[in-house]
């Protein structure tokens, strides 16, 4: 893809699936196609075996700047139901997804990294949830993830004045959950993921269900731990001081 085009860009490395959000004209703002996109990619990416971690991330020095604001002058668009649909996408990921995050996480890239399961950041970067600085409406969902991650009083504050917060408070509320110095964001993450891709498969999936609140399924769960070997082989591993070969998949 032309780096001069707005789109999404993807890559798979060693289980490692890494989205780059690429609008460079306008911060990585998301266009409507951009958001249409997503969801299928993201569908694409968990079908592929080989994924074990998902990394959203921007192009360049920026996370994402929000909504293309040109793309809300045309109602057919829709733009707050693409939105909504590729953060939920987001969100129903089956495996461990995280954000990593330089410069702004304004608007749509709020809720794109509301919806990844962990967030870090680097030293410097700002984050604002900007709907009342337009007259939109911010959807229910969005506004529950957001209380679910902060609390309701740093929610409102964002929500009621759409002013930008830098990566101290973020932490301190919860909206992010590691804050990295300049140079050093590129380093951990690698370190990161290796280690998510190294633990069990079914481990993470239980946990991300139980998580989201879903309380039907321990039945299913033990089921998948009985039969699965990632059990035995964890505890074989941990006797016999090796690294474990989780062979679960979903």
């Amino acid at each position: 893809m032309d780096r001069t085009e707005p789109g999404l860009e993807h890559a798979v490395v060693d289980g490692v699936a890494t989205v780059v959000i690429s609008n460079p004209a306008k911060r990585n703002a998301m266009t409507a196609a951009m958001w249409s996109a997503l969801p299928g990619l993201l569908e694409r990416l968990a079908a592929d075996p080989a994924v074990g971690v998902l990394v959203l991330t921007g192009a360049g020095d920026t996370f994402c700047a929000g909504a293309d604001i040109a793309s809300l002058r045309d109602p057919a668009d829709d733009p707050q139901a693409l939105a909504v649909a590729a953060e939920e996408a987001l969100a129903a990921f089956p495996r461990p997804t995280l954000a990593v995050i330089r410069g702004y996480c304004v608007g749509g890239g709020s809720q794109l990294a509301a919806a990844c399961d962990l967030r870090f950041a680097e030293e410097g970067a700002s984050f604002g949830v900007t709907p009342a600085k337009l007259g939109v409406v911010y959807a229910a969902s969005s506004t529950r993830r957001l209380v679910a991650l902060t609390g309701p009083a740093t929610a409102k504050h964002l929500l009621f004045s759409g002013e930008l917060i830098d990566t101290a408070r973020a932490l301190r509320t919860g909206l992010v959950d590691e804050v990295l110095p300049a140079g050093k964001l590129d380093k951990r993450v690698e370190a990161y993921v290796r280690t998510l891709v190294a633990r069990s498969r079914l481990t993470q999936a239980a946990a991300k269900e139980f998580a989201a609140g879903r309380e039907d399924r321990d039945a299913y769960w033990a089921e998948q731990a009985r039969r699965g070997g990632d059990t035995a082989e964890g505890v074989a591993a941990f006797l016999e001081r090796r690294a474990p070969r989780f062979t679960w998949t979903d």
